[in-house]
């Protein structure tokens, strides 16, 4: 698994040979190309960086108990920015081991990771995209997962997401043509049997392949009529493996742009859904009882019918605004009925220079827990800086780019299944001076849906809900030194007893340049975590002192 994921990354780096020449010929940023080092490929949009690292780290328990461990971490990895007029890519990939000294527990071997690229196969017209993470989490008895895992304890996880498709975007004649496709692939690997504060196991997603379609064709107002018109039609399907269940959303709809000014419109849609949620149930043994497989999760009994969950098969609508006083801010909100019920829907993104950009999105849909992390996946920039922890190393699903600051991954719950996920995600950065903030912050609720009569019948209208607050601060010290400060708190509310986890951490790195190629680096972290489903919480110090070598 480890080895396929590593080839879509290196795939995308191929990607810095396709872009042409022409995407070197302005600096980035619009100001002078910076050399940061005679290893450091960068000309104006081109940045490749490998690199090597050796550290020594020291981990002291603070609680519940006084342990202290140290052990050597050696990493090797890649940061790839390449950005061209139609085509672009990002890539953040590491390997790392960690070397203990005579304690096996702490010896661990890590890949982690983002890359996400855009190809132009007919410039302004028709690209091919993709995208892959690969991160590790903690994993708790109600569900709930944290991003900064901590590395002794043994509910350590990884998850792992790709996809690929093409995306069109033309015009014939007056009509503007929009549409994508997308194939993905997703999956939770867990090292513990997971069960609740009952004992009861916990059926923690495992792996599913996901389909996209959606093709939209329209024209502008004041083309054929005073307003605009616009045809779309897309379905989603989710098949995951745990208990053969499938999430099916079929639907086109018909929509209006009514313009009121050059920079407002009054927007609304309707259109026809089919949305199906269907599962089989667990082998049982002789008493009737679910079998458990050796990964602790539910044996699936192939020869059970399929047992529908969610049925919907009718009306959908909506309507809403769209405002766009300028190229720096973009609003659009919406209200209507989807699901069989009331939905809510928007983005608006205000970037008033390039120094600073805030970002907030409300989102409401029907998946499973792969298709979560292929769509946000595939709603990240193919122009971005992945946000490392400074100690570990670890890659918490948290990135920079253009667009102001992304989360990316499995924050909240990872049981198998399918929910109606809603939430809000929020972000800002700003760059002031030689000093750099970032914040970011979301709620995810989902709400489970399953068949009745099956064994996951028990949480079928039961909700998980969590919350995370993530910042960090860099400041350059001179041209050769920088100091990085990153914090967050995260809180799951699980909706099983004794499930509630709450996460929360700080760390500071300091790097300062020695030679051209060699840099000096210094770290600590704290990280506590606190679980209703143990009496006890943990809280460790960590310390790091290395060298990183940029080729």
């Amino acid at each position: 698994m480890r080895a396929f994921l590593l080839a879509v990354p290196l795939a995308l780096a191929g990607l810095v040979a396709s872009v042409p020449a022409w995407a070197q010929q302005q600096p980035l940023g619009g100001g002078q190309a910076q050399d940061t080092g005679a290893g450091d490929i960068q000309r104006a949009n081109r940045i490749v960086q490998p690199y090597i690292e050796v550290g020594q780290v020291l981990s002291a328990e603070l609680s519940p108990g006084d342990d202290v461990l140290t052990f050597t971490q050696v990493a090797v990895g890649v940061d790839i920015n390449v950005q061209g007029r139609n085509s672009g890519a990002a890539v953040s990939l590491r390997y790392e081991r960690n070397i203990a000294y005579g304690n096996d527990n702490v010896d661990t071997d890590t890949i982690s990771g983002v890359a996400r690229g855009t190809l132009a196969v007919i410039p302004n017209a028709l690209s091919f995209e993709a995208g892959a993470l690969a991160a590790r989490t903690r994993v708790d008895g109600g569900g709930g997962t944290t991003a900064n895992p901590l590395v002794r304890e043994d509910a350590e996880s990884r998850f792992y997401s790709l996809y690929a498709g093409p995306s069109l975007n033309t015009r014939v004649g007056e009509v503007d043509v929009q549409g994508v496709a997308r194939v993905g692939y997703n999956r939770f690997e867990n090292d513990a049997l997971l069960t609740d504060a009952q004992g009861a196991p916990v059926d923690v997603f495992d792996d599913s392949m996901t389909y996209l379609g959606q093709i939209r064709a329209g024209v502008r107002p004041d083309t054929v009529a005073p307003v605009g018109l616009a045809v779309t039609a897309g379905g989603f399907q989710e098949d995951i493996a745990n208990l053969d269940q499938r999430v099916r959303d079929l639907y086109v709809r018909g929509d209006v742009i009514v313009p009121v000014s050059p920079s407002l419109a009054l927007v609304g849609g309707v259109g026809y859904e089919n949305v199906e949620i269907s599962s089989r149930d667990a082998l049982r043994d002789a008493d009737g009882n679910p079998v458990i497989g050796s990964g602790g999760r539910f044996v699936t009994d192939s020869a059970s019918p399929r047992t529908i969950a969610f049925d919907v098969d009718g009306l959908l609508w909506d309507v809403g605004v769209m405002w766009r006083p300028s190229s720096r801010t973009s609003l659009e909100a919406r209200v209507g009925e989807r699901y069989d019920s009331t939905t809510y829907y928007g983005t608006f993104t205000y970037v008033p220079n390039e120094r600073s950009a805030f970002a907030l999105s409300v989102y409401d849909g029907v998946t499973g827990f792969g298709g979560l992390l292929n769509n946000s996946l595939a709603g990240l920039s193919s122009d971005f800086e992945a946000i490392r922890n400074p100690v570990t190393g670890d890659f918490g699903g948290l990135v920079n780019g253009t667009e102001g600051q992304s989360v990316v991954g499995g924050l909240g719950s990872v049981r198998s299944a399918a929910f109606r996920g809603r939430g809000v995600r929020a972000s800002y950065q700003r760059q002031m001076g030689r000093t750099t903030a970032a914040l970011g912050a979301g709620y995810d609720r989902r709400t489970f849906i399953a068949a009745p009569g099956t064994v996951l019948a028990a949480i079928d209208g039961l909700t998980d809900e969590s919350y995370y607050v993530i910042g960090g601060l860099t400041r350059e010290l001179g041209r050769n030194a920088n100091l990085t400060t990153n914090a967050y708190v995260n809180w799951f509310d699980s909706a099983t007893p004794g499930g509630d986890v709450t996460a929360m951490g700080a760390s500071a790195a300091y790097n300062r340049s020695i030679t051209r190629r060699l840099t000096g680096r210094a770290a600590v972290a704290v990280d506590y975590f606190d679980s209703e489903f143990s009496a006890e919480d943990f809280a460790f110090a960590t310390a790091l002192v290395g060298l990183r070598y940029n080729f």
